[in-house]
């Protein structure tokens, strides 16, 4: 029997267009809503919009429009970038919708039937962007203790929900429920914070002040507090969003997934609201951290503010997706920059995954005339016995690092799959294989792993770039149907049939030349500059600079140094010995079987006492990001012209 997998994001404002924190979150929840699908859960993925409150009506004043034609305005804006990026959510809510509202005024009539909402009088300090009362202790410097605006004073009568009463049980809750937030850094958050006197929740705001809300259902005089309506909506759409009622099958929710910044409002106002309700908790509630652009705080002032279609547009949906889930762990902050997403994009996509697939393919082109051949049946090789169990062993690693939130982890494990295909690649040496005709078997074997290997890998990275493994898919000539539960000979070794025709395409994550300009900005190379004269060189003097393709036959560390490696690589004629700084980017074993360029004719030198018999060429400016190398397999000396 499958189980039921509840996922939401929070419902965004509708004051503006969405911008990369949406858009995190968002994939996020998808990757997570997919993979468990992929698992033959009975998965619900909810998103959508928060359409009321007081930062609404007034950017919707600001434009002279009525605040609901506003809201239909933006409101396909966000539907517009999820379907660009490929989300897959079940269901999108809008606060404005009339079964929610219907549904938020039943919730409301039930704790006021409860007696857990009265009307008082209140004074305090309000932030407008916030929409909430701070108490003067809160308020520091006449700002806001969350989001550093200035704070007004206000004095008014307010219905408000009897909050404080459930504070030592959400306290005893947190405690012996360790999951219910997370990461721990911010439950203790909560739990700190819960050390405070809790105070009433004032769920109201008088129309006379603020008109665009849902109405109290026992007073026409006041609007429901947007927080209020816009938490209810986790429960509210299993009621009217599926085709039947689904509070039943899916509540509680098993994540909701939140930024950082409005963790107190899900874990304190939603749980206690829930325990007023006799509702279940959430089983977690998740606070990510917050994208900064280029190392500084994103604001539309300073213009640096991340728009997703102008990345996708760029750099594609895929390469998106995997920068924002791999370059940080999830639940700190990250910093998104175009430099390091190009890195990302050369590095682990094309260099790497974009790699495997070409090469592997080619050489099923070239040496089994476009057709998976039949591999021999007993697995002798050590090397083919690591790589399957390497890649039987890549879901069920995912799946545990997926559990606890970690999608760089899950990355990464991935990752060692495609590294350790290139590696087999590169040990195996099919090319060498092909001219004899006795190891014919064992060439078969060589390429039936590797298109094999890159099946898991279509499998593991779907959840994460389901664009490109459907066109790893096509290209390998699988059947294969991600909208369907895996079966377990999905998941076992020997998925793919000997004799599957595949479709070679062009490369899935093509390089991005860039060059370093003055300023030390990177520019692509259809915008390269014209070099100045004194950066010029002859031909006669290019000429003398002898570049050779290596092997890289061993490597070890260099004693007492984190970047330098010596390798022994065999340049054709010779083997040679190389002092190269790229220990930081590169593990010793990952670089054995690798060809790389070579400068052959350098004066030999000494470093840290180990002497280096020729240098070898990397990308990067103060750290290695990347090794020169060639697309295709070729021999040892050759030349590089």
């Amino acid at each position: 029997m499958s189980k039921t997998f509840y996922i939401t994001t929070p419902i965004y404002y509708v004051n503006d267009v969405p911008h990369i924190g949406h858009a995190y979150t968002t994939i996020a929840a998808d990757v997570l809503a997919r993979y468990h699908r992929l698992k033959g859960d009975d998965v619900f993925f909810l998103t959508g919009l928060d359409e009321h409150g007081q930062k609404v009506q007034q950017a919707a004043q600001k434009a002279a429009m009525d605040p609901k034609a506003y809201c239909d305005r933006l409101a396909p804006q966000f539907q517009t970038l999820w379907k660009r990026l490929n989300i897959s959510n079940d269901a999108f809510i809008r606060t404005t919708d009339s079964k929610h509202k219907a549904y938020v005024q039943k919730t409301l009539q039930t704790l006021f039937d409860k007696d857990l909402i009265y009307r008082a009088d209140y004074t305090g300090w309000y932030c407008t962007f916030d929409e909430r009362f701070w108490t003067e202790k809160d308020v520091v410097d006449g700002l806001c203790p969350d989001c550093k605006r200035p704070v007004e004073r206000l004095s008014e009568s307010n219905y408000f929900f009897k909050m404080g009463q459930y504070q030592n049980r959400l306290v005893k809750h947190i405690e012996a429920h360790p999951d219910c937030i997370r990461p721990r850094s911010r439950s203790n958050e909560v739990l700190g914070f819960l050390q405070k006197p809790l105070e009433d929740l004032s769920i109201s705001r008088p129309t006379s002040r603020l008109a665009w809300g849902i109405p109290l259902p026992f007073d026409s005089n006041y609007v429901t507090y947007v927080w209020f309506d816009a938490l209810v909506n986790y429960i509210s759409a299993l009621e009217y969003l599926r085709p039947s009622p689904s509070f039943d099958r899916y509540w509680p929710a098993t994540i909701h997934l939140v930024g950082k910044d409005i963790l107190t409002t899900h874990a304190v106002y939603w749980s206690t609201m829930l325990m007023a309700l006799e509702m279940p908790l959430p089983k977690t509630i998740f606070a990510h951290g917050w994208w900064t652009a280029n190392g500084e705080k994103m604001s539309k002032s300073r213009g640096n503010v991340v728009d997703p279609h102008a990345v996708v547009d760029e750099f594609g949906v895929d390469a998106f997706r995997y920068f924002l889930l791999r370059e940080v762990p999830f639940g700190q902050d990250g910093d998104f920059s175009r430099e390091a997403l190009i890195v990302r994009i050369n590095t682990d996509l094309a260099n790497d995954l974009g790699n495997l697939l070409n090469r592997s393919l080619t050489m099923i082109e070239r040496f089994a005339r476009g057709v998976v051949p039949e591999p021999e049946k007993t697995v002798k090789a050590d090397l083919d016995k690591q790589l399957q169990r390497t890649a039987v062993e890549v879901l069920p690693t995912v799946e545990r690092h997926l559990g606890s939130l970690e999608f760089n982890r899950a990355l990464e494990a991935i990752w060692s799959l495609v590294q350790l295909g290139n590696q087999y690649i590169d040990k195996s040496a099919p090319w060498t294989l092909a001219k004899q005709p006795e190891d014919q078997p064992r060439l078969n074997t060589v390429l039936y792993n590797a298109a094999e290997t890159l099946r898991f890998l279509c499998l593991a990275l779907h959840p994460f770039m389901p664009q490109a493994a459907e066109e790893m898919k096509r290209q390998l000539g699988l059947v294969l149907n991600f909208s369907k539960p895996l079966l377990s000979s999905e998941i076992t070794w020997g998925g793919v049939l000997p004799g599957t025709e595949i479709a070679k395409g062009s490369p899935l994550f093509p390089r991005i030349e860039t060059i370093k300009t003055p300023g030390d900005a990177r520019v692509t190379q259809d915008q390269q500059p014209a070099p100045s004269p004194t950066d010029q060189i002859t031909i006669d003097e290019f000429r003398k600079v002898s570049l050779r393709v290596g092997l890289v036959i061993a490597a070890e560390r260099v004693p007492k140094s984190t970047r330098l490696l010596k390798l022994q690589v065999d340049i054709g004629t010779e083997r040679r010995q190389v002092v190269a700084g790229i220990g930081t980017k590169y593990a010793p074993e990952d670089l054995v079987g690798k060809r790389v360029v070579i400068v052959t004719n350098l004066k030999p030198a000494k470093l840290m006492g180990v002497e280096s018999q020729g240098m070898v060429l990397a990308a990067g400016e103060e750290e290695v990001t990347a090794l020169l190398t060639t697309m295709d397999d070729v021999p040892p000396g050759s030349k590089i012209k």
